[in-house]
């Protein structure tokens, strides 16, 4: 019997400009001459990718885990639940952090509040390390 396989470009795509946005960010915020103004939007960008990119992960999440061990597995189930089953079969390797990104998105509608944007930035670069580890994962499990 054969499993149908994910077709991970969209993942590798958002992972990608989240990376390319933070490396644009990095380099551009570092630079004393930057307004305000420039700042936010920048910080915007990147908050957005996290954004796209978070929804995309938790969703490959349960595509893979329904594909490998159960259809409809995980129908109805809290998304702590989907990080606990991830965990379990190592598609991620940290609960507690991948519950904290949930919480930042669910955050990111009140990013207006600069503490709350900057703190969703800043936990953005932790963020991408964890997106690509899923990615990998997801990769070489993906036969």
């Amino acid at each position: 019997m054969t499993r149908d396989l994910l077709d991970l470009s969209s993942l590798r795509k958002a992972v990608a400009s989240l990376e390319r946005a933070l490396n644009f960010a990095q380099v551009r915020l570092a630079n004393n001459n930057i307004s305000l103004d420039e700042k936010e939007v920048i910080q915007a960008g990147v908050i957005q990718n996290f954004e796209f990119t978070y929804e995309l992960c938790w969703k490959f999440m349960k595509r893979w885990l329904e594909l490998n061990l159960m259809p409809g597995l995980l129908d109805g189930a809290t998304r702590k639940e989907l990080f606990r089953h991830a965990v379990e079969q190592k598609l991620i390797s940290d609960f507690s952090i991948w519950v904290k990104y949930h919480e930042l998105r669910n955050t990111t509608s009140h990013t207006y509040n600069r503490e709350v944007a900057d703190e969703i930035y800043g936990m953005s670069k932790v963020f991408l390390e964890d997106a690509l580890y899923l990615l990998k994962s997801l990769e070489v499990r993906n036969d």
